[in-house]
């Protein structure tokens, strides 16, 4: 994919905030997402329902923002990649609360605590490559096994894109029921995946750099004339848009530390063993992730992110900003997917646009009406956006199965055991311990590359003849 901006060029001042937006665009409902699922977890919202402050989703973002420019520093500024709320983490962080006693106050440092753990698991595996070198990723992880695992990450949002863009849920027939409602948003939808879509493709200079700016807010523009339309004529289905959402804004954020340290003395030995074992078992699933995400990141900008600035490094990076990111909103942080499209689809691998954006978070989490302007975007808008983003993820891993030989049945049937484990949601669960879907599918793609590996033959005829001599 050819990059208009490589890593290290610099945008001009007004371009580079325009592409930082978009950037921010791209990342924000997951980012604000985090915290909103911690929130509808059962022990957390009794707790809230007692008096408990629920997690804040602008200190979330301030803590991506955070989390991002600590990665920067530890890559050297030479990985264009932005940091956000990890998903991975949800079912440890209500773990988290969940093993706190009804104390909102000692469940909050557990989340500070479980991204230490977290954090530790990177920095000792990132210590490790250090020592060895990362040429033994290479062999256990060639194209044929992070191409379809790339692809996959990609394909396994697919449903979570269609999802939003109809805003209902499937009928007992596994379809959409069109309704009024459905009908609209999936219009806000197209017109929005529409817009950024020609604007990739016949946009010029700028346009063709921003086409999620542009094309969200075109899909923003329908959807909210709709919503006056429905508003003004009383239909229900028409109102998209929850301006609502302006009349009970948060002004500021509300920092996890600062509620999590007045728990310190409700912290006792067999609350942090239930944290290690919720934290500690996920950051080696989430490690498997991060690899692939920056595979998938070199393949598009055409340099090998494990070598320069090396894995040790972007270890570190997602590591240390996991901590800190969970100590400012409490979310662990990763690598985002979103991310790696945008930068794939605009062709802007510009690492300073990744550092204004990470600025962007920080100063967005202050300014209220901002915040909630973003929040405002309805999802079927930005389910839109996601078609484009998660469709490009996927096919970037299928780029990377291009120089594989399919002819051989080795090859053959370890993609085919990654995308089927993958699509299928191959997801596991241990006890509290969930290992993902997309980690299940590289895991099973390492070990039939492993044990396939001395399979040389296209089509089997070697191995009969031997049999038959």
């Amino acid at each position: 994919m050819k990059m208009i901006y490589q890593v290290n060029d610099r945008p001009k001042f007004g371009q580079m905030l325009v592409f930082a937006l978009q950037q921010l665009l791209a990342i924000l409902a997951a980012t604000i997402a985090v915290p909103a699922a911690v929130n509808s977890n059962d022990a957390v919202k009794a707790m809230i329902e007692a008096g408990g402050a629920p997690m804040s989703q602008s200190a979330a973002l301030f803590g991506a923002g955070v989390g991002t420019i600590v990665y920067l520093l530890f890559t050297k500024f030479r990985s264009p990649v932005f940091l956000g709320s990890s998903f991975a983490f949800i079912g440890s962080m209500a773990t988290a609360f969940a093993g706190a006693a009804s104390s909102m106050l000692l469940g909050y440092l557990g989340l500070i605590i479980g991204a230490v753990f977290a954090g530790l698991v990177y920095v000792l595996i990132a210590i490790i490559v250090k020592l060895v070198g990362v040429k033994w990723v290479n062999k256990v992880m060639p194209p044929v096994v992070i191409g379809p695992t790339v692809a996959i990450i990609g394909l396994s949002l697919a449903g979570n894109a269609v999802g939003d863009a109809v805003g209902v849920a499937k009928n007992a027939n596994g379809a959409f029921d069109m309704t009024l409602e459905s009908s609209l948003k999936l219009i806000c939808a197209i017109v929005t995946l529409l817009v950024v879509t020609l604007c990739s493709v016949y946009g010029k200079k700028m346009t063709k750099l921003i086409p999620f700016v542009i094309g969200i807010a075109a899909g923003y523009v329908v959807a909210a004339v709709l919503t006056v339309i429905g508003q003004n004529t009383g239909i229900e289905a028409m109102q998209i848009i929850d301006f609502s959402k302006f009349q009970s804004m948060q002004w500021y954020p509300d920092f996890t530390f600062v509620e999590a340290f007045k728990g310190i003395d409700k912290i006792n030995g067999s609350y942090l063993i239930t944290i290690a074992v919720a934290y500690v078992p996920v950051a080696f699933v989430v490690f498997a992730e991060h690899i692939a995400d920056h595979k998938n990141l070199s393949s598009i900008i055409e340099k090998d992110l494990l070598e320069d600035p090396g894995l040790d490094r972007t270890l570190l990076g997602d590591g240390v900003g996991s901590m800190v990111g969970a100590f400012f909103g409490g979310c662990p942080n990763t690598t985002y997917g979103e991310s790696v499209g945008c930068v794939a689809i605009t062709g802007n691998a510009s690492v300073v646009t990744i550092l204004t954006t990470a600025i962007m978070a920080i100063v967005a989490s202050f300014v209220a009406p901002f915040v909630t302007l973003l929040a405002t975007i309805p999802s079927c808008v930005m389910g839109g956006v996601c078609i484009s983003l998660y469709g490009f993820i996927a096919v970037s891993g299928l780029k990377m199965l291009q120089k594989v030989d399919l002819d051989k049945n080795n090859n053959l049937f370890v993609a085919s055991v990654i995308l089927i484990a993958g699509i299928g949601g191959m997801a596991l669960q241990f006890g509290k311990v969930t290992v993902t879907s997309i980690a299940t599918a590289l895991i099973l793609g390492i070990i039939f590359n492993v044990i396939l590996a001395k399979g040389k033959n296209t089509d089997g005829e070697e191995d009969i003849q031997d049999d038959v001599q």
